[in-house]
């Protein structure tokens, strides 16, 4: 009996620390769908990595500052594209959105407009632009990119009779405070941290699209949507309301967008946007989002975008690229991502 009491107790099994690549293999391999958006998150530190060494003083408080308050608006759209693209539609009307919008709440400020009544007109106007859209996908059975490209034109013709020349917002309006680079930290010479009030609304866009996504009943809607349609009606999901809810979110959002550049640059014009539902879409695909629905995140979108602005940036300090470069660049980052995206859902399947 003492021989038992005095026998030591089998020590537990030691299992050797989980590394930070164990934990990213066995999330791949839990949920292959993550794997665009890994390789984002690794393609925009290389990025920050590669042009610290290049050209300097990437690391610092006044490129991240830059980078987010040129970029506000262009979040807001991939936040915006990504609520689309998950339901396995496309919306190419956000860049004409943001013209005609910007150009109405230029002229309506300029005619003596309640700031907040403008910014509501501006907003509005994207939400009008989502419900055609909707409407036209849900119960005309339009595809979305046939209905998307007609709003397009729509909105750039109405933006062209507007006006023609550039418009210019009131040194006085308002409306500028948006733009208005508030200081956070004080740094040496000019490494300050500055944000502006677009950029604390871009965060909350993110934040608020995030909570829908996961968190709520639309945003499960919004993911069976682009697995299975068909699916989701048989689970008695709101499937026909989310499809022109999703419209109109992603309408609302262009006009928001429209907002905080129009605040930031203080100008409005008919062309203003041309090109920028490719780059939303583009920041939306580099951040994980396939094209055919179903999978993707917010927070991946948000990835992007900065992929893009910091690419921009790597440019203007490299002098020797020209500029052409950029959208060949772009081309070649997304060509990678599809193919991924390609692979992630031959996995799945």
């Amino acid at each position: 009996m003492s021989a038992l009491i005095a026998s030591p107790s089998p020590s537990p099994t030691v299992r050797p620390a989980e590394t930070i690549a164990d934990r990213v293999r066995r999330m791949i391999r839990a949920n292959p769908s993550v794997l665009p958006t890994i390789a984002s998150v690794v393609i925009f530190v290389g990025m920050v990595i590669f042009g610290e060494v290049a050209y300097g003083r990437i690391l610092q408080f006044n490129t991240l500052s830059n980078l987010l308050i040129n970029n506000a608006h262009l979040i807001v759209l991939a936040v915006a594209l990504t609520f689309v693209i998950l339901t396995g539609g496309i919306d190419l009307s956000v860049g004409s959105i943001i013209a005609v919008s910007s150009v109405a709440g230029v002229m309506l400020s300029n005619a003596g407009w309640n700031a907040v009544a403008v910014i509501v007109a501006m907003i509005g106007i994207g939400v009008l632009f989502g419900i055609v859209s909707g409407v036209l996908i849900r119960y005309f059975s339009v595809q979305p990119f046939i209905a998307t490209l007609a709003m397009m034109f729509l909105g750039r013709g109405l933006a062209s009779l507007l006006s023609t020349k550039p418009e210019r917002l009131g040194e006085d309006s308002p409306i500028r405070w948006i733009g208005t680079q508030l200081k956070i930290i004080d740094g040496p010479k000019v490494n300050d941290l500055v944000i502006t009030p677009a950029v604390l609304v871009a965060v909350i866009v993110v934040a608020a699209a995030f909570f829908v996504l996961h968190r709520t009943r639309t945003g499960r809607t919004v993911y069976a949507i682009g697995g299975s349609e068909s699916s989701a009606l048989l689970m008695g999901l709101p499937v026909h309301r989310t499809k022109v809810l999703v419209y109109v979110i992603s309408g609302a959002l262009a006009g928001l967008a429209a907002v905080l550049y129009t605040a930031r640059l203080g100008t409005a014009q008919n062309i203003t946007g041309i090109g920028w539902e490719l780059d939303a879409i583009a920041a939306a695909v580099i951040g994980g989002t396939v094209l055919t629905g179903a999978y993707g995140y917010v927070l991946g979108s948000v990835v992007g975008a900065l992929v893009l602005g910091l690419m921009n940036v790597l440019i203007t300090r490299d002098g020797g690229i020209p500029p052409e470069m950029t959208t060949i660049i772009t081309g070649g980052i997304l060509l990678v991502f599809v193919l991924l995206q390609r692979v992630v859902t031959r996995r799945r399947e």
